[in-house]
């Protein structure tokens, strides 16, 4: 006789827990495929095999089936029950490729490779694996019912992550065009006429191979001046510094040395200053350019 499936269910193992199966869950949730207050935590495989889906348990890796372990001898992929949904929810067109990738570079792909075992917390580090950690009941007298309450409070925290991760990416997603048209326009420096998210949108769209050196932008009620990072992973570099003179000086000294009326701020790093008005602003950048030439 065949089990009766328990629609819009999902099952995991009992007792302790990792970033990677409370992901899976919260994932499953957010795209609407299962229901909170049908979340069975158990290795009974009887029960297990009750749920719609099943993730970080059973030894077995079967899409068909909604089934998503890692931990049997005849798996020797990359990926942890985290990586197994978002690859199955993009492999379903749940998620378009772009939101794939997102989500693998900034959360996904680390989980899977700490619960792997393929990489270790460097000092000074902490990765969302670990802080998934903390939600585990510290003490090891807790019962499976501290157990599961904290599992379910770890699963509305990483909700709530991919809620905000989504959101960011959906927005970025609505600049893409305006980034996209600046890039065909201008070649030494984008200068944007309202705030946005540029980063992302513009090494999608092949930043890397771009020539222009900087970025003008409203900021708060000022005007940003900031250098373009060499490459999306070098963030905190940029392809060409702002005067070495400027660096860490703001107000009457900043006024001072660059001759601009409307300085306000030039971060000692050299990546980024803040000006009064656009015109200062691109009067900053006249300078940094005749430089140059």
């Amino acid at each position: 006789m065949s089990m009766c499936i328990i629609n819009r269910s999902f099952g995991t193992h009992s007792g302790s827990f990792h970033a990677d199966d409370v992901t899976a869950c919260a994932l499953l949730l957010y795209f609407e495929f299962i229901d909170k207050d049908k979340i069975i935590r158990t290795r009974d495989p009887n029960k297990l095999a009750t749920c719609d889906f099943v993730c970080d348990v059973g030894l077995e890796y079967d899409t068909s089936r909604r089934r998503f372990d890692h931990h049997q001898a005849d798996y020797d992929g990359d990926l942890s029950s985290a990586g197994m949904i978002v690859k199955y929810l993009v492999d379903n067109k749940i998620i378009s490729d772009g939101l794939y990738i997102y989500l693998n570079s900034i959360l996904i792909y680390g989980i899977d490779q700490i619960d792997n075992g393929r990489w270790e917390p460097k000092f000074g580090y902490c990765s969302f694996s670990q802080i998934i950690s903390y939600f585990i009941p510290v003490s090891y007298q807790s019962t499976q019912d501290q157990y599961d309450d904290a599992f379910i409070e770890a699963v509305e925290f990483t909700y709530n992550i991919l809620t905000k991760m989504i959101l960011k990416f959906n927005y970025v997603q609505q600049c893409k065009s305006i980034v996209k048209d600046l890039m065909d326009e201008m070649n030494e420096c984008l200068i944007f006429d309202k705030p946005m998210p540029w980063i992302e949108a513009f090494f999608e769209l092949g930043g890397e191979s771009h020539s222009a050196e900087f970025v003008i932008m409203p900021s708060d009620k000022h005007w940003k001046l900031r250098g373009i990072p060499p490459s999306t992973d070098k963030r905190m570099e940029v392809r060409r510094p702002l005067p070495n003179e400027w660096a860490g000086l703001s107000n009457e000294d900043l006024q001072r040395v660059s001759g601009i009326a409307g300085s306000i701020f030039c971060h000692k790093r050299g990546f980024v200053s803040i000006w009064k008005t656009r015109e200062d602003a691109l009067k900053a950048l006249k300078m940094i350019l005749a430089k140059k030439k």
